[in-house]
């Protein structure tokens, strides 16, 4: 049964092979991972676990954030991103929440399972009701939110903007 835990060097392989494929994942902090070795990747997920931090240094616009795995013993599925705070441009783009799932493990409920173990996660940082935003032509994402209780506000650009209640 696939968990959601902090990042850890112990799905390292899983993690590499995810990210050899040209399909990775896309979010800045995960770029260059298929090529780090052990040491580096020990490294890399002490910088996502240090992201928690208010005074972690990151670049401009960015948030304390805790980045979490969804794993199935070894073997690495996916990714959530809670931000603890919304700037003005994660409103419109980004929101509390960003999730992604390893391309081979799609449509099989990875993603509503992993926003709705987040979830609790989140109220514990004392958001209510966190934005989740998805692309517009995403069906797939669009009823991850809404299986989790999410509520269409609005569009901005080409981004359907949710509120889903953490409670």
């Amino acid at each position: 049964m696939p968990e959601l835990v902090v990042p850890r060097a112990s799905v390292a392989d899983s993690v590499r092979a995810a990210a050899a494929r040209p399909d990775w994942d896309a979010h800045p902090a995960y770029a260059g991972v298929a090529h780090l070795d052990d040491e580096g990747f020990e490294g890399w997920v002490g910088g996502l676990l240090a992201d928690t931090r208010e005074g972690t240094p990151r670049p401009e616009g960015f948030v304390p954030s805790t980045n979490l795995w969804w794993v199935r013993g070894r073997e690495y599925l996916g990714r959530v991103q809670v931000r603890h705070r919304l700037t003005p441009r994660l409103r419109d783009l980004g929101g509390h929440v960003g999730y992604w799932v390893v391309p081979q493990h799609r449509r099989r409920g990875h993603a509503t399972a992993m926003l709705a173990a987040v979830l609790p996660v989140v109220r514990d940082l004392g958001i209510e009701c966190a934005l989740v935003t998805c692309d517009v032509g995403n069906v797939a994402s669009r009823r991850t939110i809404e299986r989790n209780g999410g509520l269409f506000q609005d569009q901005r650009g080409q981004e359907a903007r949710f509120w889903v209640p953490t409670g």
